[in-house]
């Protein structure tokens, strides 16, 4: 009775994991989402979650059965994480040309009141 229980116990273990790692990639696959929908604080919160329960599928070994779903889920999870920080770059340049945009454009518009001042100056 004591093996079954134990066996019993190993296998909620390893359906367990096989849960959280789907949820892994479920929350990895939403955070693809929102990133493509520019919704960072939602993928910045996404991933929190993710790292909890990324903490909880590895605190314990693998077993052998589980080696090769665990290596085939990372897998996934990083091909989805490399589409997910290609998003950032982008996402990242982006704000950049924009603030860059944005200090030429009060750069120019400080130059003008120079100009307008000085002209209103010499015409008094």
């Amino acid at each position: 009775m004591n093996v079954e229980i134990l066996q019993d116990g190993g296998q909620r273990r390893e359906e367990g994991r096989c849960q959280q790692l789907a949820q892994v990639l479920s929350i990895t696959l939403r955070m693809l989402e929102k990133a493509r929908e520019d919704d960072w604080q939602t993928v910045a919160d996404l991933e929190h979650k993710r790292r909890e329960l990324l903490a909880l599928c590895f605190r314990g070994a693998a077993t052998p059965e589980q080696s090769e779903l665990v290596a085939e889920s990372l897998a996934v999870m990083l091909h989805l994480n490399e589409e997910l920080m290609s998003l950032l770059r982008m996402a990242r340049d982006s704000v950049l040309q924009k603030a860059n945009l944005q200090s030429q454009t009060r750069t120019a518009l400080g130059e003008y009141v120079v100009v307008q001042h000085q002209a209103t100056r010499s015409a008094d």
